[in-house]
């Protein structure tokens, strides 16, 4: 990391870093004494106690990078969101699709109780993948036969949300990139399928198991289509870390669930056929610059400003306090303990970042044997 990312890393980090180890704190106090009485009370909690540390990740996209999310849709959607369960579909295109998310959960109300399936792998990312944990987000191993029951398992416990949630699924199973798109195309040639353009093939099993578990609590399904402009650069974590602008639209299509087919062949034909219809919208997009559906407005909260500001004070107030009391800049060896303290908390932010763009470097021979296991 350059030095002047390195002077933005580290105040945002230990910011984020310290009130996150405060936040799992109470939360896994919550998961051993509350939860095992009333989970339904522990998960109220946890949804304000999530919702505090999350928001300084929207105010860093919102406040301090300034990104635009653009959102595209009917009224119906519109009126719908942050009002009833959902099961959130979405094309993925970027390193902060998961971010744009929990923006738009975050203005529809239910940023606490929003939920995703992800890699297994994330669950153990320092404060953000601990509080995911805590939250009840699901983590897979991208094979079938290992998560197949993982899965079922941790959408049937969904059943008594006592609050709206969002479950993200990116049923893609990956981030779309040039080598996978060719991967995608092959294996469209070599199966009589239409060959994308714009988007992967979705694995469906994962879909298809949602669909049959959720279908009695969960009422609808938002079909979400993400796209930056032609004109925008393309919001990377280390973009927005530099505090540099984007925009990104977004357009949602609330489909009832019960008006979703009935059989498991039918259900996974219906996705399928949904990320047609997707790449046929994304192409319109790139040669218009937009969607049909009226851009809502979405506004940009001060929530996250004040919770920012909370955590900055209250943290501040800390450290102050916690110097006086140990006296650890009086000597050199408390110095380089304090310098050795800042080294991790970079390094942990770097780490953070590297992760957001793990997948970017898929060769298309990578791609392809991904492609055909499913």
């Amino acid at each position: 990391m350059a030095i002047p990312l390195v002077l933005v890393v580290l105040p945002l980090g230990l910011l984020f870093l310290l009130s996150g180890l405060i936040v799992n704190t109470i939360q896994a106090i919550l998961f051993v004494t509350i939860r095992p009485f009333s989970k339904s009370l522990y998960r109220r909690i946890n949804r304000f106690l999530a919702e505090l540390l999350w928001l300084q990740l929207v105010w860093v996209v919102d406040w301090w990078a300034g990104v635009k999310v653009q959102l595209h849709a009917d009224e119906e959607t519109y009126r719908s969101m942050g009002k009833e369960h959902a099961l959130v579909i979405s094309n993925h295109r970027s390193d902060i699709d998961w971010l744009i998310g929990w923006i738009l959960a975050q203005r529809s109300g239910c940023l606490g109780s929003t939920l995703a399936v992800m890699k297994k792998s994330s669950k153990f990312l320092p404060v953000i993948g601990w509080s995911m944990w805590f939250a009840e987000y699901l983590f897979l191993e991208r094979s079938w036969a290992k998560d197949e029951k993982t899965l079922k398992w941790g959408l049937q416990r969904l059943k008594d949300f006592p609050r709206p949630f969002w479950l993200a699924l990116f049923v893609e199973g990956t981030r779309f990139t040039p080598a996978k798109l060719l991967a995608a195309q092959e294996y469209a040639a070599s199966q009589g399928l239409p060959a994308p353009r714009n988007v992967l093939i979705p694995r469906t099993k994962g879909f298809v198991s949602a669909v049959s578990i959720m279908r009695d609590f969960v009422p609808a399904i938002y079909d979400t289509t993400v796209i930056v402009p032609k004109d925008s650069p393309q919001p990377t974590m280390l973009r927005i870390l530099k505090g540099q602008s984007s925009v990104i639209h977004v357009r949602m299509k609330r489909h009832a669930m019960s008006e979703m087919p009935k059989s498991d062949d039918d259900v996974s034909k219906w996705c399928k056929d949904i990320f047609v219809t997707k790449d046929a919208l994304l192409d319109k997009h790139l040669a218009t610059g937009t969607f049909d559906e009226e851009i809502r407005p979405i506004g940009r909260p001060v929530k996250s400003l004040l919770v920012t500001l909370f955590w900055s004070c209250l943290l501040l107030f800390g450290a102050i306090e916690f110097f006086k009391w140990t006296q650890l800049l009086s000597t050199w060896r408390g110095v380089a303990f304090t310098a050795a303290g800042m080294a991790l908390v970079t390094g942990v932010m770097h780490v953070f970042v590297m992760f957001s763009q793990a997948e970017r470097s898929s060769s298309a021979k990578a791609a392809r044997n991904r492609v055909k296991k499913e």
